[in-house]
This record gives C-alpha cells, sequence and structure tokens, in this order.
C-alpha cells in the first residue's frame, strides 16, 4: 500500500535530510576555481545560496579585459529565492517525520530531483550567457572565442584552466537527495521484490 507508514530509520534519515537542506544555506554551494601562471595560487568564485563570494573583485576585473559582464550578487534573483526553497525542503522533511507516509515521501523525491534538473538548467544559462554575451569593445577580443565555465568539471578558458565542483553545501544537498533515494528504496522494499 501506498499510504503505509515509514519506519524509525527513515524518520531518523529525514531528520538527517532536514539539517543538511537548512545547514546548506550557511555554506558555499558550488565553487569555479580558476588557475594561470601569473595566479599561482589559484582564483575561486564561491557560490552560496544567498550570494556570491570568493575572489570576485579580482574575476570581474579580468572579465571586465575579455568583455564579460561584472559579476554582482543583486544581479541573480536566485540568491533571494534558494534560501527560502531550502529552508522550506528542511521544513518539509520535518513534516515527513509526522506524516510518516512512504507515498508522501515519494512525491517529496521527485520534486527535489526536478529542482536539481531545473537548478542544473539555469546554472547553465547562467554560465552560457556570461561567457558568450561580450562587449565587442573590450581590450582583449579573440575571434570565436566565447568564456563559459564548464557546468561541472575541467575546461581550459585562453590561459586558464577552470574547474566547477560542489563546494560543501553542494554534497550536503547531494547526501539530501542520496538519503531520500535510500528512504524511498528501503520503504518500497525494492531490493527484497528484485530478489
Amino acid at each position: 500500500m501506498t499510504t503505509a507508514k515509514i519506519s524509525l530509520v527513515s524518520k531518523v534519515l529525514l531528520l538527517i535530510i532536514s539539517a543538511l537542506f537548512v545547514g546548506s544555506i550557511f555554506v558555499p554551494m558550488w565553487q569555479i576555481e580558476l588557475n594561470a601562471p601569473q595566479y599561482p595560487e589559484g582564483l575561486v568564485l564561491k557560490l552560496h545560496a544567498n550570494k556570491i563570494g570568493g575572489d570576485v573583485d579580482i574575476i570581474n576585473g579580468l572579465n571586465h579585459y575579455i568583455g564579460m559582464a561584472t559579476l554582482h550578487t543583486e544581479n541573480f534573483i536566485e540568491f533571494k529565492i534558494l534560501p527560502y526553497v531550502f529552508a522550506g525542503f528542511g521544513l518539509i522533511s520535518l513534516l515527513l517525520i509526522f506524516i510518516a507516509k512512504r507515498k508522501a515521501v515519494l512525491v517529496f523525491f521527485i520534486t527535489y530531483v526536478l529542482f536539481v534538473i531545473l537548478a542544473g538548467i539555469d546554472f547553465y544559462r547562467w554560465n552560457y550567457e556570461y561567457g558568450h554575451n561580450l562587449d565587442p569593445n573590450a581590450a582583449i577580443r579573440v575571434p570565436g572565442m566565447a568564456y563559459q565555465p564548464p557546468l561541472i568539471g575541467y575546461k581550459q578558458l585562453l590561459n586558464f584552466g577552470a574547474y566547477s565542483i560542489p563546494d560543501i553545501g553542494g554534497w550536503m544537498l547531494a547526501a539530501a537527495g542520496l538519503f531520500l533515494f535510500v528512504i524511498i528504496f528501503k520503504e518500497y522494499e525494492l531490493f527484497k521484490k528484485k530478489k
């Protein structure tokens, strides 16, 4: 039955999931690290739920030379919305402990997966616009060159190597999704059905 009550183990996992969602608001979610010979210590852009941090001023200065728009927290509506989204996910996780129905957990898991897909598309669009919409009057122009950082992983951008990877908050959100999947797997006894 889809209305079956969830176990105590799943309730404990939901409590951990709630803490992961809320905790992710207070630490960087994502980072884009830039390495080049003239910056041997590297430059890093830290994306939090509510702001852009890291070496923003230096990166904005470099972006100006190649015609990229400068990065400012207030230019992105996402930074106003995300803290509420993650706090809401944390609250829903707590409510699910009391609702205690596996179907409700399944609906929440599907909702979260859809959110992650939409967030990935939005992040790609964000990177694409910044890397392709260049000022034609920039000091440095390379015909046919775009400066879109990778969605995830490594990419060479002129003399800069760009690494785009999750930060602490990103791993916390990944863990929350994994624990939700574990609850679904356990409560619907998927392993037993396979056997």
